[in-house]
């Protein structure tokens, strides 16, 4: 069925070099950064702006290391691929294993959630409409859903138009995902690179959860 007159996204643009279950892929932990220390203290410093202190935070495609601040929110829920790494995690107060390309559908009730974020993953999901609107359903109204990205990834498994995409065009393609999934209003986009030209660059995207419907 082709896309809706105002939804460009074909099928074709989430397919991946390396089309076998995510699952297989994530079996083994990896107990390393996927950016360096700079753009890594980046991230912690945009979240620590954007996130409600005192909330519960929904860490998504979560790992070992949250890039978030301690001590600031009453919880963070961890959902990743990998229970190993997600034990590793010292911040984390729940831990959920689920592949997110296989069921989009979110573990949680209606407005659990202060602030949600992914950090340098959003490359691998093939139907982030869908977990967009999910993340959308499980966050309070006006809570913040912030997003990170590099230009690191595992190129097998990130989707083709993500790979066909400059940084810039990623923000306009994490935006237009908001936009489609219709859970959430105007994104905001913005430059983190720390040291530019020295360090891994960084970039972030963010919009604020609506009201669901009942």
């Amino acid at each position: 069925m082709p896309p809706a007159a105002d939804n460009p996204l074909l099928p074709e643009h989430f397919a991946r070099v390396d089309e076998s279950p995510d699952t297989g892929f994530y079996t083994e932990a990896r107990l390393v950064t996927h950016i360096d220390d700079a753009a890594i203290e980046a991230a912690r410093s945009f979240y620590t702006a954007i996130l409600p202190p005192g909330g519960h935070v929904l860490d998504l495609m979560s790992s070992w290391v949250s890039h978030l601040p301690e001590g600031l929110y009453a919880g963070v829920t961890g959902l990743g691929m990998n229970m190993a790494e997600l034990e590793e995690n010292p911040l984390l107060t729940a831990r959920v294993v689920q592949d997110l390309n296989a069921n989009p559908t979110l573990p949680f009730e209606k407005g659990t959630f202060d602030g949600a974020v992914v950090t340098v993953s959003v490359q691998y999901l093939t139907s982030p409409v869908d977990v967009f609107r999910e993340v959308g359903r499980v966050l309070k109204p006006g809570a913040p859903f912030a997003l990170t990205y590099s230009n690191r990834m595992f190129p097998t498994k990130a989707v083709a138009i993500w790979r066909g995409l400059g940084d810039r065009e990623h923000a306009d393609l994490i935006g237009l995902y908001f936009r489609l999934s219709g859970a959430f209003g105007p994104s905001r986009a913005y430059d983190l690179s720390p040291n530019p030209g020295a360090s891994d660059p960084l970039y972030a995207v963010v919009a604020e959860a609506l009201t669901p419907p009942a």
